[in-house]
């Protein structure tokens, strides 16, 4: 009878245990706290955790570790604005207007009217309205006012976000003294020449009526030149103020630092998460820390500098990856790593092109993929992707299926509790069945990669292939001709003498060819015509699925208006404020 008791007894023991494991295990995988790493323009062959041996990213390398390597994780875009609108959507983003039809792809001023439509909906909004606290910490760059100054239509606060504190343009050269100017070029190419026709056009009008040849009426005359002044002296003065106007820190509404100081930039950003997370410890939280590095202007703190093997570039690297290492650390110090999603990615390959005026490379490292940022060649957009989630997702574990940044909507939406939105087509995929190991075949069977509005390529992974077919409708025409970019211009454009066209498409095989250095023909691939022919019909019933919506990106949305200009001062003082700075002094007197 006693054997039988303790029998009893050990099976309720065990039965309890049971039950307690799963409950465990249900809580950790609903509601779980998600991070969200988004660096600027790091290329996938900058972390060691993808084969770099020279560059120093331990922390990093830490989430592959302890976590899930993506190998073939594909940007919805190759450059910042519109890839950061389809992570954040999980939507192609053409389908929300964030696509340019211009050459211009994204936002390139503070007081520009385009922006993230208030109509989409975001995984922001969605998991706010499952009560999680929501923070965005770095770079959005995905507009701010509509109509006024101070509407904030397309501000994070108004997509979902109830903490913010950053920049909502981007990180420019022009922003950092000393750094050179992004637009210095395409003001020398696109406006000396007009105006010196114009200049001219008008001293001669002026001759021909002074010596009599042609009555040109002096009022008309003076008209022109007038408008022609002012013209300049508006474009003198934006660009001589670039920095006070456009290169700004926000909390929430206010702008708390105008211009922006890149002073120990990088570990504000990072205390400003490490306090979200400590200030959320008991309910479930959403950070989205979107970094400045490794976008140019790039910056160091002296911690850093000079420290890494490969200049400021490497420098920017190994503190971003410090940054890191203190959101694992807050992350153990309040027992949150069992309860915590981490995913860490770039917004798109590294830009290749930049060269400092002192000839000193900026641009990152895409390992053994041609192109980079602006293009869809592999290294535009295949992009580091890490998913850590101790206890659910397994460790160590490496995915060469095609995956994209839309699919982070859907996974942790679904983690969340919430709906998917039924009134949309949700491009991204949940990525947890294949994270967890549940399927091997990812969802993607097409991808769909545009450059700006225009359809560029696409990717066909058959399910009863391992091949991964890319076909390319166009190519950019890279500048030198034998380089690996667009060194002329500075990035690469999509349309006109830009770019080459293709017919037949341009095909590859990535699985045999991931470097994409050689075409594939009709006698060196049996199926070329048929492969293609089933691209051209995804290509249909994709373009099928598309509906009209305004152009975001269109000049008008992207040019710089006056009356939407924020100042945290008035225009007169020269839009100066640094409030940052001293809420810095108060603390250490008040220390």
């Amino acid at each position: 009878m006693s054997k039988m008791r303790k029998k009893m007894r050990l099976l309720l023991f065990l039965t309890v245990c049971q039950y307690a494991i799963n409950s465990i295990h249900t809580y950790s995988v609903s509601n779980p706290n998600v991070v969200l790493l988004m660096a600027d323009d790091l290329g996938i062959g900058d972390l060691g955790c993808y084969g770099n041996r020279t560059l120093r990213t331990p922390y990093i390398d830490r989430l592959a570790k302890e976590g899930v390597t993506l190998t073939q994780h594909i940007a919805a875009s190759p450059l910042c604005t519109p890839s950061r609108a389809a992570f954040l959507t999980g939507r192609y983003p053409i389908r929300s207007g964030m696509a340019a039809f211009s050459r211009v792809g994204v936002f390139l001023f503070s007081a520009s009217s385009g922006g993230l439509p208030s109509e989409e909906i975001t995984f922001s909004k969605l998991l706010k309205q499952r009560g999680y606290a929501t923070a965005l910490i770095g770079k959005w760059h995905l507009g701010m006012n509509c109509e006024s100054s101070n509407d904030f239509c397309h501000h994070p606060l108004s997509h979902g976000f109830d903490y913010f504190y950053g920049l909502t343009v981007t990180n420019l050269r022009d922003c950092k003294p000393g750094q050179g100017s992004v637009f210095l070029k395409g003001i020398q190419k696109y406006l000396v020449i007009p105006v010196q026709i114009l200049g001219v056009t008008l001293v001669s009008l002026a001759v021909v009526h002074y010596v009599g040849l042609l009555k040109v009426p002096f009022q008309a005359l003076g008209y022109c030149l007038l408008l022609t002044a002012i013209s300049l002296a508006v474009l003198i003065f934006f660009f001589y103020h670039f920095r006070h106007l456009n290169c700004f820190l926000m909390r929430d509404h206010q702008i708390i630092q105008q211009p922006l100081s890149y002073e120990n930039l990088t570990q504000r950003l990072t205390t400003e998460a490490v306090q979200f997370i400590g200030r959320n410890t008991d309910v479930p939280f959403l950070l989205v820390l979107s970094y400045l590095h490794v976008h140019t202007a790039l910056y160091a703190s002296n911690m850093f500098r000079g420290k890494s093997k490969h200049g400021l570039y490497g420098d920017a690297v190994e503190e971003m990856d410090w940054s890191v290492g203190q959101i694992l650390n807050v992350l153990e110090k309040y027992n949150l790593r069992n309860k915590t999603l981490i995913y860490f990615s770039s917004d798109q390959g590294a830009h290749i092109e930049e060269i400092s005026s002192s000839g000193e490379v900026h641009g990152g490292y895409n390992g053994i993929y041609k192109g980079g940022k602006s293009t869809n060649w592999e290294g535009g957009i295949r992009v580091p992707g890490l998913l850590r989630w101790p206890g659910v997702i397994p460790a160590g574990t490496y995915m060469d299926e095609p995956t994209s940044n839309m699919d982070i909507f859907p996974t942790i939406v679904k983690l969340a509790g919430a709906q998917l939105p039924y009134d949309r087509i949700i491009d991204g995929h949940d990525l947890m069945p294949l994270l967890q190991g549940k399927v091997t075949r990812s969802k993607h069977e097409f991808l769909f990669h545009y450059c700006n509005a225009y359809l560029n390529a696409v990717r066909w992974h058959p399910g009863n292939s391992e091949s991964v077919w890319k076909a390319f409708f166009f190519t950019p025409n890279f500048n030198p001709e034998d380089s690996n970019g667009c060194y002329d211009s500075h990035v690469c454009f999509c349309h006109g003498g830009f770019i080459t066209r293709h017919d037949p498409p341009l095909l590859f095989d990535l699985s045999r060819d991931p470097e994409e250095k050689v075409p594939l023909t009709p006698k060196t691939e049996r199926r070329f015509y048929e492969i293609l022919r089933v691209i051209q019909l995804a290509v249909a019933n994709h373009t099928r699925s598309l509906q009209a919506v305004p152009d975001q990106l269109s000049w008008d949305n992207l040019l710089w208006k006056p009356w939407l200009q924020p100042c945290c001062s008035s225009l007169f003082q020269s839009c100066y404020c640094d409030f940052e700075s001293e809420d810095s002094l108060l603390e250490v007197h008040s220390g």
